[in-house]
């Protein structure tokens, strides 16, 4: 939401929120960009402001004072997604990237791709992107990439969020089970995205993942050309030759079946390869010169929370990662034994989205911190929604993982109520982290202080 207030105020709206809990750097971001953030909940702020379209965040529901006072007025409401959809995109070349995990990344590499070869882009990102000071602008080229959720719009629009973005390049990174809350099973998930599929016109094209089995199943409904990309065999872009090495990744790509270049990315990890990948095809679609993609790659920069180095702690390298599901830790393991070489890993992880909460992914859960040395498994996020057969089962996790020879705790429900539960994790990565280590933890939240306590150098 603030990165769109942000870009539409660049654009040159008047805009207006509200916000209770406004967090630096948001708060400096908004401040600059004019935007007027109002820090409750007042009727009084919709009709002083007089808006004339009021955009409602898909966190905001009935009973919001607000939203009570819009409805009454009759004003113009919109989910964030149709406002970007109308106000930024338009009749832009919307390249739009989905799939469960890798959003975030793969569009901030598709955007600092274009903007290095001199498109110049308008983007929304879903992070903090490197490459850029800002997550979301309207760019003065005619493309703009775009983040495509597959979570719903608003409590008025349960569509995904990625059914508004007007997709003319449609990317389809991969998919899997996720969202428990809004969706009932893998096939719900596909049926949404074959509803996205089925939104690019025929002039334009669908870049999916053709190691995915599940991208491949939901291709069939494409009116569109399909290119696939990946390291399989068949893939009109394919990765050969790649190497793992503590400075990035090389690799060999080659285009339906012609070598096209070899790449030097600074990020690792075959995940990674592929995501790089959709930007290449985009680029290369968008008029890139094989010359230009190959300066640009090397330049990209990962956004904030993506295997990031936040500091050191007890001689102990600290990463910081956003990864939030078992197949995104496994993929940012591989990737992070490959640049730190010979170093042993202590993986903490806090489960917090509505999917890894629940038991359904406690099998591979546990499988996804092979070769660790040790692993802290954090409190349930609002563990009181499910029934004790429902919930994840960290304790049998950290119990097996032990018996297994690595080392593990986790926080149990009653630890978990302790505001600053994540300083029982620290005082036990005392016990088991040593100079040389490197420290992983894996949220999309703050767990419970232990993140910002690390970041404390010692």
């Amino acid at each position: 939401m603030g990165g769109v207030a942000g870009a539409c105020a660049a654009a040159g709206d008047q805009v207006f929120g509200s916000e209770q809990d406004l967090y630096e750097p948001m708060k400096s971001y908004l401040e600059g960009a004019g935007v007027s953030v109002f820090r409750s909940f007042d009727p009084e702020n919709m009709l002083g402001c007089k808006p004339t379209k009021v955009v409602v965040g898909n966190a905001v529901s009935r009973g919001n004072e607000e939203l009570e006072v819009a409805l009454e007025q009759k004003l113009d409401c919109v989910s964030l997604p149709q406002l970007v959809g109308e106000r930024l995109i338009g009749k832009k070349t919307s390249v739009v990237i989905a799939g469960t995990h890798g959003k975030t990344t793969t569009t901030a590499m598709t955007a600092a791709v274009l903007a290095l070869g001199g498109l110049d882009p308008g983007f929304l990102i879903g992070g903090v992107p490197g490459n850029f000071d800002v997550s979301c602008r309207p760019g003065a080229g005619s493309v703009f990439v775009i983040e495509g959720d597959e979570y719903d719009s608003a409590y008025f629009d349960k569509r995904s969020k990625f059914l508004h973005y007007r997709p003319e390049i449609a990317v389809v990174n991969n998919i899997e089970f996720d969202h428990a809350d809004i969706f009932d099973d893998l096939e719900a998930v596909k049926k949404s995205f074959r509803l996205f599929i089925r939104l690019v016109p025929r002039n334009g094209v669908v870049l999916a993942n053709g190691d995915d089995a599940n991208v491949l199943d939901v291709l069939k409904v494409a009116c569109s050309p399909v290119e696939t990309f990946g390291f399989s065999d068949g893939c009109f872009w394919q990765v050969r030759d790649f190497v793992d090495l503590p400075e990035g990744a090389s690799f060999d790509v080659w285009r339906d079946g012609q070598f096209f270049a070899t790449l030097h990315s600074p990020v690792n990890g075959r995940f990674n390869a592929t995501n790089m990948m959709v930007a290449v095809a985009v680029g290369f679609r968008l008029g890139m010169t094989t010359e230009q993609i190959e300066t640009a790659v090397p330049l990209y920069k990962s956004p904030k929370r993506r295997m990031q180095e936040v500091g050191e702690w007890h001689g102990a390298l600290v990463i910081d990662d956003f990864g939030h599901h078992p197949t995104a830790i496994r993929e940012t393991l591989s990737a992070l034994f490959a640049k730190y070489p010979g170093r042993r890993v202590v993986a903490c992880f806090e489960p917090r989205s509505n999917t890894t909460t629940r038991a359904f992914y406690s099998k591979e859960i546990e499988e996804c911190f092979e070769g660790c040395h040790a692993v802290a498994l954090g409190a349930l996020d609002r563990p009181e929604r499910y029934e004790a057969e429902q919930r994840l089962d960290t304790a049998g996790i950290a119990q097996r993982l032990t018996q297994r020879g690595t080392a593990a705790m986790a926080i149990s429900l009653e630890q978990g109520k302790e505001p600053n539960w994540g300083r029982i994790i620290l005082k036990w990565l005392e016990t088991v982290v040593e100079p040389g280590d490197l420290v992983v933890t894996f949220s999309n939240g703050s767990f419970g202080g232990l993140i910002s306590s690390l970041r404390e150098t010692h």
